[in-house]
């Protein structure tokens, strides 16, 4: 990966903030030309470091009330991908870690109702061939959720 000099961060810093800026507002900011942002835009997303952009969708309005972690604990580690090839074809999981701790790997998922969480607990993932044990923790309220900081070497001199 190239190294990102302090323009790519004010500009990530400026794109993580609000993604649908119009390129023209954030040369303005930037005080470079829009061609310049388009090229160093281009640039960061064909070294992957800038990995997608898009639109969340609210899960509640799609009918997806419950909002549930998973620790999945695995007979064997060695286990994880063909785990992980199951896994992919239930598509109320949105994210799945390999980790450290007390489980072996960890899932976000959504679930309409309790009966659903259920249903996808029992009945997918604890049926799983290498799966021995769940642990769900199911989220009352998201309190945060953002982007990782970019600190630009000007904003470390203000701090």
């Amino acid at each position: 990966m190239d190294k990102i000099d302090n323009l790519d961060k004010k500009i990530l810093s400026i794109l993580s903030q609000n993604a649908r800026i119009p390129f023209k507002d954030v040369a303005a900011e930037c005080g470079v030309s829009r061609a310049a942002i388009h090229q160093r835009v281009q640039h960061l997303m064909e070294n992957g470091i800038i990995t997608g952009s898009g639109f969340d969708v609210n899960p509640k309005s799609l009918g997806y009330s419950t909002c549930t972690y998973v620790g999945l604990n695995l007979e064997r580690g060695s286990m994880y991908k063909n785990v992980v090839s199951r896994l992919i074809n239930i598509p109320e999981i949105v994210e799945c870690h390999f980790t450290t701790g007390p489980y072996t790997m960890l899932l976000k998922l959504y679930a309409r109702d309790n009966e659903q969480l259920m249903d996808l607990l029992n009945n997918k993932l604890q049926s799983i061939p290498g799966v021995v044990s769940t642990e769900t923790l199911i989220s009352l309220e998201q309190s945060i959720k953002r982007e990782i900081p970019v600190k630009t070497e000007d904003a470390d001199k203000q701090s």
